[in-house]
């Protein structure tokens, strides 16, 4: 039998494209920051979510090329930190955080806070968790849940719909939470090791791409609060579906109870 060949080590000047999505993400955080500080809200937003789609790309570009490595892993966190930590808890404190003077600017420390322990504890249990789940909402998503509520509200104001202020600082606080809870969501990573559902994946994304066309604010508001929702909706979801078959096995194993009161010998016709 044939040994399978070995995969050549990359080169040395292959590490750079990685980390070179990983400077995007860093830069489109860095600017959403400026665009906040300067009242450009949308153009805010926008930065984190490109800087989503940057971060999305690094991972994967790096385990396509096999140039994954520590430096590429801590680069990523500091930039994440940056991207959706920093420049989303920024932006919604000045677009709407800042009308609660106290409550407001703790809502975006603690935003800030939770997602670098969040991305801490990612980095050290990295190797020991199973890789289609994430313990606790990843950062990437929480940053980018506050940047398309932006977008979407910022429509919605500019249509002359006014929104409770207190609304936003729960939020902030509930993402909070989910960033450090030992809530499990989807990483989806499974899907770049199954080829066959490839076609479909692909199909997939081009129907997602189509909706976010026709309305961006609202078709992605929309997938960020189906996310935030899957962590503790699924297990209860879950939990109901095989709740049901397993209780009829039981029904479908039990006697039934009239029989065990005739007399021995007598059964029911």
């Amino acid at each position: 039998m044939m040994e399978p060949a070995l995969r050549p080590p990359p080169h040395k000047s292959a590490y750079i494209f990685p980390n070179l999505l990983t400077a995007g993400n860093l830069f489109a955080g860095f600017y959403a920051i400026v665009a906040a500080m300067n009242l450009k809200f949308e153009l805010a937003a926008v930065a984190i979510i490109i800087a989503a789609a940057m971060d999305g790309l690094d991972g994967k570009v790096a385990r396509m090329t096999g140039t994954s490595s520590r430096f590429g892993v801590e680069f990523d966190s500091l930039a994440d930190l940056v991207s959706f930590g920093v420049a989303p808890a920024l932006l919604i404190y000045i677009w709407e955080l800042k009308a609660f003077p106290r409550v407001g600017w703790v809502a975006a420390f603690l935003f800030v806070a939770c997602g670098a322990l969040r991305l801490a504890r990612f980095n050290v249990q990295a190797a020991s968790t199973e890789k289609r789940w994430f313990t606790g909402m990843p950062i990437p998503m929480a940053g980018g849940t506050l940047a398309v509520t932006v977008l979407f509200f910022h429509a919605m104001h500019a249509a002359g719909r006014q929104t409770s202020g207190i609304l936003f600082v729960l939020l902030t606080y509930l993402l909070s939470f989910l960033m450090v809870s030992t809530v499990r969501y989807r990483s989806f990573k499974q899907l770049e090791t199954k080829p066959h559902r490839a076609f479909y994946l692909m199909v997939s994304v081009i129907i997602l791409i189509s909706l976010i066309a026709i309305h961006p604010q609202i078709s992605l508001f929309s997938l960020a609060v189906l996310y935030l929702l899957s962590g503790p909706v699924e297990p209860i979801v879950m939990f109901l579906l095989n709740r049901t078959p397993a209780r009829k096995a039981r029904l479908a194993r039990t006697p039934d109870e009239s029989h065990r009161h005739l007399p021995k010998g007598e059964q029911r016709p």
